[in-house]
């Protein structure tokens, strides 16, 4: 289960008729409380979709409220609604204010998200009346949360669905959660849709910061292509059904493990990728020293076609680290290590063991950098880069 795994929660997925193949294109899940608590991280990109704008609102505070409440979210699949001027606006308004009619809420406790080709606006009628049908179907079933995760695919292949459960007996509890997203898959955000919820009793601040931090160090971490969407927004939804208050640590552990996860399942699906690619930096002067550089190393191109050829070229590995600014990431090139699936090619400065020796074939590929320069370490996750992600993307929009 996924999304309806956390008790206080209803979900929904259908064909609205929004994309030309009459492939499910219309989400919706439900909280039915009793608490409505809810927060959201969104893209950093200037350049934002019409539902990205409205949620941030509906999330904010506002007139002397604190903020952080919705009963919903609605997803539609097939247009982005994304630079869509002033009608993309009216239509985000118009969805949020149907659905609420629907539900017998507050327009501004629906949240709206939206996703596909930049620049088409939205078949309204369709999407009024998909929502209409994704209202009836409404259900706290495993399927019903597979159906809204199937819902708000684009390019991904399958559905990413995750639940994870915490204690036992009276103290337990659980967090779910969907996401779609395998194509540009950029750090800071990436072409997400996700919906976490919880039945766990929290505030809408310590919503916040756990789903901020959970999100900087897994979805965050993530890139496919370098490329930042318009749309991308992560919803946590918490209902308090299943009574049990949780600490902030407790919290936090749990939303990370969720989201690291299902960001695992964005990166194994990624478009047309053969090899899953974890760069980790250890041995720097902080987290973020490491991750800059795990960062670095990750967006090389050439490395990571590398990869996709099952070829062990270390040296693109070290070439790419050294253009990290000294001021970001301090490190003495003669003392770093280099190891690529469990083989150390390159060794204080010098040449390793023969790179023959590492084996390419596993799906899952381990570049680990020691830089013996301090104790912090993180871990970047991309992929190889193939002849089907040109081919996916030269032909995304016909």
């Amino acid at each position: 289960m996924s999304v309806t795994a956390a008790q206080g929660f209803r979900a929904a997925g259908v064909a609205a008729g929004l994309k030309p193949s009459a492939a499910p294109d219309l989400a919706l899940v439900v909280n039915d409380g009793p608490h409505d608590v809810a927060a959201g991280v969104f893209t950093t990109n200037r350049v934002v979709a019409a539902p990205v704008v409205w949620s941030r609102q509906a999330l904010a505070p506002a007139c002397g409220q604190e903020g952080g409440r919705a009963r919903a979210v609605v997803l539609n699949s097939g247009s982005a609604n994304a630079c869509t001027g002033v009608q993309g606006v009216r239509d985000t308004e118009a969805t949020a204010m149907h659905v609420a009619g629907l539900l017998g809420c507050d327009p501004a406790e629906v949240l709206v998200c939206s996703t596909g080709v930049i620049g088409e606006p939205l078949d309204m009628p369709r999407l009024l009346d998909g929502a209409d049908v994704a209202a009836l179907c409404l259900e706290a079933t495993a399927d019903a949360g597979t159906a809204a995760a199937t819902a708000i695919m684009t390019t991904d292949t399958v559905s990413k669905e995750e639940a994870l459960t915490v204690g036992s007996g009276p103290g337990r509890w659980t967090v779910g959660g969907m996401i779609k997203g395998v194509g540009m898959l950029a750090p800071a955000m990436a072409t997400m849709l996700a919906v976490v919820t919880t039945d766990a009793v929290v505030t809408p601040d310590a919503a916040r910061q756990a789903l901020s931090a959970a999100a900087a160090r897994t979805l965050n971490r993530i890139s496919s292509d370098g490329c930042m969407s318009t749309n991308d927004t992560v919803v946590l939804l918490a209902s308090g059904a299943s009574g049990v208050p949780v600490s902030q640590e407790e919290f936090e552990d749990a939303v990370t493990e969720l989201l690291a996860r299902l960001g695992r399942r964005l990166v194994a699906d990624a478009e047309g990728a053969t090899h899953d690619i974890a760069v980790t930096v250890a041995g720097a002067v902080s987290e973020a020293a490491a991750e800059a550089a795990a960062r670095t190393v990750a967006a090389s191109t050439l490395l990571r076609c590398a990869v996709a050829g099952q070829d062990p070229n270390w040296g693109r590995v070290l070439a790419q680290l050294g253009t990290v600014p000294e001021s970001v990431c301090p490190f003495d090139p003669d003392q770093v290590d280099v190891a690529i699936n469990g083989v150390t090619v390159f060794r204080h400065g010098n040449v390793g063991e023969d790179r023959s020796h590492v084996d390419m074939t596993p799906r899952e590929t381990r570049i680990d950098i020691d830089l013996h320069s301090g104790q912090a370490q993180a871990t970047v996750w991309t992929n190889d880069l193939t002849h089907d992600y040109v081919s996916i993307n030269a032909d995304y929009t016909t």
